[in-house]
């Protein structure tokens, strides 16, 4: 009886990292939602514009992916988590690029995985080889779209997310290896095996709680090392006291953008 008020006390606090906070007014205004439509699916999703857009002038573009909890059809709750670090003035004023922020609905998933609830930490089946979620599918289907859009620089198109959007982040370079430039990777995982067909010398930037409850930490270690061993450019940062919430200490780090915008590519 014991264990399992225990195991339930941590479901519950572990629950409540992931439940959607409260929306900054700036970041409802500011960032403007769309549909993107593909037959009779529909992916929702909010957009930043450049400051002073031009569409005279290229712009980066930045996809960032929510995690489990902010998933549903509002088209609001995934902007909980990353979008006032791109609301900065000084970051809009240094680096002025699309932020696009897709959501996924409650019953989908970014990453193609199974999860097994019923332990702690979860535990997850990878299955990145196989054909894509339809959320991911459409994400996909959009940036396609949206890349081809003369005002877009081709160059310096980066793909970072969290939890869900951490998975995510890793199956989408591995399904679209020339897309991005570079990634951030927050609290996710992936199956290492995807690790040997992501482009050579690809920079990504991993974060993960040592205390994660939820998504065990090994997954990015795993991850950074197979990376890396297949000639790609993991760097991997640990936060000793950090929980599942990572991503507060990995949105803080003052040279993630810095370091985002500053890669290219070549192909």
């Amino acid at each position: 009886m014991k264990n399992r008020l225990k195991y339930l006390m941590i479901m519950f606090g572990s629950v409540l990292l992931m439940f959607p906070m409260v929306l900054s007014a700036q970041a409802r205004e500011e960032f403007k939602k769309e549909h993107f439509i593909e037959g009779r699916d529909t992916l929702n999703y909010r957009i930043l514009y450049p400051k002073d857009f031009s569409e005279d002038k290229e712009y980066p573009v930045v996809l960032v992916l929510h995690g489990a909890g902010e998933r549903g059809n509002d088209n609001e709750a995934q902007l909980v988590h990353g979008s006032d670090l791109f609301l900065k003035d000084e970051i809009r004023n240094e680096f002025p690029a699309f932020v696009i922020f897709p959501q996924a609905p409650k019953e989908d998933y970014w990453a193609k995985v199974e999860v097994k609830r019923d332990t702690m930490p979860f535990q997850f089946d990878f299955k990145n080889e196989e054909e894509p979620t339809r959320s991911l599918d459409l994400v996909m289907q959009m940036m396609d779209s949206f890349l081809d859009k003369k005002f877009v620089k081709k160059d310096q198109v980066y793909v970072g997310g969290l939890s869900m959007g951490g998975m995510g982040t890793y199956e989408i370079i591995y399904k679209k290896p020339q897309m991005f430039a570079a990634a951030f990777a927050i609290c996710g995982g992936a199956n290492p095996g995807i690790a040997s067909e992501y482009r050579y010398g690809f920079p990504i930037w991993i974060f993960h709680g040592e205390k994660d409850d939820i998504v065990p930490p090994h997954l990015s270690k795993t991850m950074a090392r197979e990376i890396n061993h297949h000639g790609g450019n993991a760097k991997l940062s640990l936060y000793p006291e950090d929980n599942h919430n990572s991503w507060d200490s990995a949105f803080a780090e003052p040279n993630l953008l810095p370091w985002l915008f500053a890669q290219k590519n070549s192909d």
